[in-house]
């Protein structure tokens, strides 16, 4: 982003700042429909598989290894055994691993992409400089998608341009890469300051927005998935431009999966329903409980 862009777009940020007290909480009927929905959809064997390709499949351990990443992407790149058209959106591991996804994926022949979680994940309490060190580091080496946490610091403190500057220092450094920004919206404190956080990521140039590091207390929920989703909706209608929406952390039912589906798809429209504008970030656990629904001789 050049300076007469960043001038242009932080000047549009901060008449979003105008916007003071956004009351926007879930209906609770949208919210039991959206449960009641996920139900029905649970017992398709098509809804199942389709979760599949949503999924940033994702190791964020510190006791990852090689042979582990290696099975993770084994696991991204054919899901389900007797479906081998089917495979996860990406894996997504740490920036020191993102060699051992390439070569995992090269030697799969497959065409997967690798997200890493560069630039000072999971706290964001780093210097910028080594956060975008970090971010250069993981492209590199094959990162085409990078998952930025947030200065959350700078939220608490209403200190928007300091998160401004730093998400385009961000943006700029991730260059081509598919950039996620990830919110941490159970330490941002309110609605309104998930609101405009995920304002300021799009404005900045984020490509998709994404709930949480799966580190925090509190990680995605319908209720903070609802901000952000109206506020990529406001967004596009302001832009005309399309961002992307990742759910993540403690997703590790069907269930659960489907609900964050079906609330994208209610807010977004079924058009925009596509893993280059949805995704689930989760573990293997997701995937297994995926794979134990397959099982099910019931399934429509």
């Amino acid at each position: 982003m050049d300076s007469s862009d960043y001038s242009k777009n932080y000047h549009l940020f901060l008449e979003e700042l105008k916007t003071v007290d956004v009351l926007l909480t879930i209906p609770e009927l949208l919210k039991e429909e959206i449960i009641e929905e996920s139900k029905r959809l649970a017992k398709m064997r098509s809804a199942i598989e389709q979760i599949m390709t949503f999924i940033d499949l994702t190791t964020l351990m510190g006791d990852d290894t090689k042979s582990r990443v290696e099975d993770l992407v084994a696991s991204a790149v054919n899901p389900i055994k007797d479906n081998p058209q089917i495979n996860c959106a990406s894996v997504c591991v740490y920036p020191a691993r993102v060699l051992d996804a390439c070569h995992a994926i090269q030697s799969k022949k497959s065409s997967l992409s690798v997200a890493s979680v560069a630039g000072g994940f999971p706290s964001g309490q780093y210097h910028i400089e080594s956060r975008l060190l970090e971010i250069q580091l993981a492209i590199r080496d094959g990162a085409t998608e990078i998952d930025a946490v947030i200065n959350r610091a700078a939220v608490l403190e209403n200190n928007w341009e300091l998160l401004f500057g730093e998400l385009v220092k961000i943006r700029n450094t991730a260059k081509a890469a598919k950039l996620k920004i990830i919110l941490s919206v159970g330490e941002l404190g309110s609605n309104n300051a998930i609101y405009l956080a995920s304002m300021a990521a799009m404005y900045s140039g984020a490509d998709f927005v994404k709930t949480s590091t799966g580190k925090e207390t509190i990680n995605a929920t319908l209720e903070s998935s609802y901000i952000m989703c109206s506020a990529i909706a406001n967004f596009q209608q302001n832009t005309n431009k399309n961002v992307g929406f990742k759910a993540a952390g403690g997703i590790r039912s069907v269930e659960q999966a489907l609900q964050y589906m079906i609330l994208f798809e209610r807010i977004m429209g079924k058009n925009n329903l596509d893993p280059k504008l949805f995704r689930i970030g989760a573990s293997m656990g997701l995937l297994e409980n995926i794979r134990e629904r397959l099982l099910d001789s019931d399934l429509i």
